[in-house]
């Protein structure tokens, strides 16, 4: 029961789920919106270029005007002229209809989706038994009924609009040429308008349907959920290991910046000689090995040597000893016991210099297994 639950297609689609389908063309659109904001559009250019019809209609007549002297270069001039006239005419009416088409589906989808995934050859597509599955499916057939209603609408519209205009119609032989196709051009007019009303009112009925298909399409079950959450940012196991990381770093680096008000009390500064520092105390006399009281790499170093030099804190370079001791060692602990010798060198050295005794800072002896690169590594012997 549990496992139909988590099958269940329930949740909201994700942010990445949106962006797949957009990625393989599977946007909302809606053609009965189309075909209205189409045909609303081009009612609208009808009204803007009437007020110039009879000069459309005086230039269109000039190419079949010609001189009968004349008669075979005049025709091929018109013949070019007119192609030039189509064409225009044709772009000044056919650009605000793309852009309605274009307006129209960023409406629906909120941008314009170009997916060369939807435009890639299938093979399945030609496949005449799945071609007569779509013929036949639910959803064709749902399809056609949607169809059939539209068109009983629209003719039933229609049919209405002529009947009720019958009367202006049959009068419109009788009157002047002008007076005529005014009664013609009003009939028209209406018979567009109310057919505009019915396939808005079927537009808005198949955007709500499309909508509710679209999102019922994209649902997710709550595994897929889990399954995306997991690819995209990893799995809990991970992630909790990360955190745990990430705040053990965190508290490492700030007990490595609370330790540097323990760096003028230190006996002497290890470093490598500026990318590693370790601040140790030691008490002649005290039992036990030397603490580490603060250290540090990169700016944390810096910082340590910078408080070394004004405290006048004895400093000694030796970059075998100053990762060894970084590497191995924690703030507040005492040395690895394997470098209790060569801090013991170094300390004594210190010591008798304090003292004004000239001496050569000495040779440090360092274990094979306690040598490090700068990243940690272990030096091969």
């Amino acid at each position: 029961m549990a496992e139909e639950d988590a099958q269940e297609k329930t949740e909201e689609p994700t942010a990445k789920r949106l962006e797949k389908a957009m990625e393989d063309g599977t946007v909302l659109q809606s053609k009965d919106l189309m075909v209205f904001t189409t045909l609303f559009a081009g009612l609208l250019v009808y009204f803007g270029l009437l007020s110039i019809s009879n000069l459309m209609l005086g230039q269109w007549g000039a190419f079949f005007q010609f001189d009968m002297k004349e008669f075979q270069g005049e025709a091929v001039r018109q013949s070019f002229e007119a192609v030039k006239y189509i064409i225009g005419w044709g772009l000044i009416i056919g650009i605000p209809l793309v852009i309605s088409v274009l307006m129209t589906q960023v409406s629906l989808s909120g941008t314009i989706n170009v997916a060369p995934k939807a435009m890639a050859f299938k093979g399945n597509k030609i496949n005449p038994v799945n071609g007569l599955k779509r013929m036949f499916g639910p959803k064709a057939l749902f399809e056609l009924g949607k169809s059939v209603i539209k068109v009983v609408f629209l003719i039933g519209a229609a049919g209405t609009i002529m009947f009720t205009q019958l009367p202006t119609l049959m009068t419109a032989s009788h009157a002047s040429l002008m007076n005529g196709l005014a009664r013609v051009h009003d009939v028209f007019v209406a018979l567009f308008v109310t057919l505009l009303l019915v396939l808005a009112f079927i537009a808005l009925l198949d955007v709500l349907y499309q909508r509710h298909t679209h999102l019922k399409q994209l649902k997710m079950s709550k595994q897929e959920v889990k399954d995306e959450n997991k690819q995209t940012e990893g799995s809990p196991e991970v992630k909790g290991k990360i955190r745990r990381m990430q705040m053990e770093s965190s508290a490492r680096a700030s007990q490595q910046r609370q330790a540097l008000d323990d760096v003028p009390s230190a006996t002497a500064i290890i470093t490598n000689p500026t990318h590693f520092a370790v601040a140790l105390k030691y008490e002649v006399g005290e039992r036990g090995a030397p603490v580490i009281l603060a250290m540090g790499r990169g700016k944390m170093a810096a910082d340590i040597i910078e408080i070394a030099n004004k405290e006048t804190v004895p400093i000694f370079q030796s970059p075998l000893l100053a990762r060894a001791l970084f590497f191995t060692g924690n703030i507040g602990h005492e040395i690895h016991e394997e470098l209790f010798s060569a801090v013991a060198a170094v300390l004594a050295f210190i010591f008798r210099i304090a003292n004004g005794e000239e001496l050569e800072a000495p040779d440090v002896e360092i274990p094979d297994d306690l040598k490090f690169t700068e990243t940690g590594g272990q030096i091969n012997a």
